[in-house]
């Protein structure tokens, strides 16, 4: 059983360091034995696309087309396309990191209303279907038995151990038990959503493999998510400490812009927290693969001692990985619970 767990690691590794190198193939036609550009390497794997990429061979090249949808400003029609049947007036700029753009008459460009379906997009989609079929048989499982006299046991205990886990040591303790409940559904979903993405996101082959939570986007809307559960439900007291401090006279004109200023402050952390955690983390492995890769282009010799320890630090920072997508939804929860239970102390309590 040991044996199967370290070449099923190497196989995962493997595939990491393939579909890495076979990505890098759809933008570079270059000859094999040309240098491997590193960060450009990295920059692109971190970045959205419109079609998802499973690998390339030979020129080759294997991907699902995504759907994508435009409104050009030049006709004020409607285009549904996919990356290889793009109308003429519309081009992917690379200076603009292969985002969509459209010509004009008048020889100038512009970015139209793009409401297409990148791989982020899609990956988002694979998350909500995998977390609603997995809770929905969890559902299920209680509405057949009776959960008082029979534990449950496997997958759903599994499920079960983890959500009472956030929901009692986390949710209730951090926001107080006379105001969690409202809150608890919304906290509950927020952390599993993002230990999905992010475990989802270290699969090297499709489904997974997209940078989904390293995506200052998807952070930005959990992050407001959260700034809109403190402020719009915050007691009175939680607004007069903001708005009417109770320190000296001389000192509030100081005290209140500082407090208005911290309830943007809060949000901006949780989001720069996830998103630079996530991409970090992404880019470190990316570059590691890559070395793996560059080594053999400077000879056997050399290149044989710089891939046996770039294996051995991809294969750690992969396991690493795997921890850091658990404490990384942990801790966004963890702060959005604490920062809500501060909108609701009472005034006794402070």
């Amino acid at each position: 059983m040991t044996r199967f767990k370290y070449i099923l690691l190497t196989l995962i590794m493997l595939l990491s360091s393939y579909n890495v190198m076979a990505g890098h193939g759809t933008h570079s036609e270059e000859a094999s034995d040309e240098a491997i550009n590193i960060p450009e390497t990295v920059l692109h794997h971190l970045a959205d696309s419109y079609e998802w990429h499973i690998a390339s061979y030979e020129g080759k090249h294997l991907s699902i087309p995504l759907p994508i949808i435009l409104y050009s400003q030049n006709t004020g029609e409607w285009y549904f396309c996919t990356a290889h049947s793009l109308p003429e007036n519309f081009f992917f700029n690379a200076e603009r990191h292969e985002k969509i753009y459209e010509k004009l008459p008048d020889g100038t460009s512009v970015r139209p209303i793009d409401l297409s379906i990148t791989r982020n997009v899609a990956q988002l989609w694979i998350v909500v279907i995998i977390l609603l079929s997995v809770f929905l048989y969890c559902s299920r499982w209680y509405k057949k038995r009776d959960y008082k006299s029979s534990a449950p046991t496997g997958f759903v205990g599994i499920i079960e151990m983890a959500t009472m886990t956030i929901h009692d040591d986390l949710v209730k303790s951090c926001v107080g038990e006379k105001h969690y409940k409202p809150y608890a559904p919304y906290l509950l979903t927020v952390f599993f959503f993002i230990l999905t993405t992010n475990l989802i996101g270290l699969l090297p082959i499709f489904p997974g493999g997209s940078n989904v939570t390293g995506n200052i986007n998807i952070t930005l809307f959990l992050a407001l998510c959260t700034m809109l559960a403190i402020n719009l439900f915050a007691n009175k007291h939680y607004w007069k400490e903001i708005l009417w401090p109770e320190v000296p006279s001389v000192l509030k004109l100081l005290m209140i812009p500082i407090e208005i200023f911290g309830i943007f402050t809060k949000p901006f952390a949780l989001m720069i927290r996830l998103f630079a955690n996530i991409m970090a983390g992404h880019a470190v492995i990316l570059s590691f693969t890559c070395v793996i890769f560059l080594g053999w282009s400077m000879g056997t010799a050399y290149g044989l001692g710089l891939n046996i320890f770039s294996a051995i630090m991809l294969l750690f920072m992969n396991c690493m990985e795997v921890l850091v997508a658990f404490v990384q939804a942990y801790v966004f929860t963890l702060l959005s619970a604490v920062f809500i239970g501060l909108a609701h102390v009472d005034a006794h309590e402070e």
